[in-house]
């Protein structure tokens, strides 16, 4: 079924709210769109009429099973479109989410699928996060923050949890993009800032709140 692009965009941010808090507050989804509450129970009164999710009043709503394929399609369409922008148009990982904003309301199915084989089926978009398949299924890698790293163990940058136009920018800035290994080298106590060292360069310090941000997985 077709969704108007705000649907859309309800859709998926309960999704991702649902995702961190289980049940989905009318204010948390309104701040989260920034819009108001009040238009924010409009449109939940529409998407309960059309069955897409649950709603109890005075306590919140989760999508159920028709709410939860509807998000994630349009998740899919976002990744895949941010995938093509990075690795065919060359843009920058932090100049793509806007753009891929509104191209995932483009509803043909198979212009989705298309795009999805030419890109050849990729797993995870220019941030890190996994890509829904064909059938809504998200393969979740195991990923671990690097503020939770010991000293001088090499591992791979996965994913990154934040992903403002503004954190991208600054990990542009300091060479630490997907598949940049590193290691810390020193942990401060002060303000939980650490260390990092990227293989033939200078060492850099980045905040606590950067490095909690940045996902990574062990390098073998």
């Amino acid at each position: 079924m077709k969704y108007s692009p705000s649907k859309e965009n309800h859709l998926k941010a309960i999704f991702h709210l649902q995702q961190q808090q289980g049940v989905v507050t009318t204010n948390a989804l309104a701040a989260a769109l920034q819009t108001r509450p009040a238009s924010v129970t409009d449109m939940l009164k529409k998407l309960k009429e059309q069955k897409l999710l649950n709603y109890e009043r005075y306590k919140g709503f989760k999508l159920n099973n028709e709410g939860k394929k509807a998000a994630i399609q349009v998740i899919r369409k976002h990744r895949l479109w941010e995938y093509f922008l990075v690795k065919k148009l060359q843009f920058g990982w932090d100049e793509v989410h806007e753009i891929a904003e509104e191209m995932e309301h483009i509803s043909s199915k198979k212009l989705v699928e298309r795009l999805d084989a030419f890109l050849g089926f990729p797993e995870t978009d220019p941030h890190g996060d996994p890509i829904p398949d064909s059938t809504g299924k998200i393969h979740q890698a195991k990923q671990v923050s690097l503020s939770d790293q010991p000293l001088n163990r090499t591992v791979e940058v996965t994913g990154i949890a934040r992903q403002t136009t503004e954190m991208l920018e600054l990990l542009q800035y300091n060479h630490i993009r997907l598949g940049t290994r590193l290691e810390v080298r020193r942990k401060f106590p002060f303000d939980e800032s650490v260390q990092v060292r990227i293989r033939n360069r200078a060492p850099v310090t980045i905040s606590a709140q950067v490095a909690k941000n940045i996902l990574v997985k062990e390098h073998v």
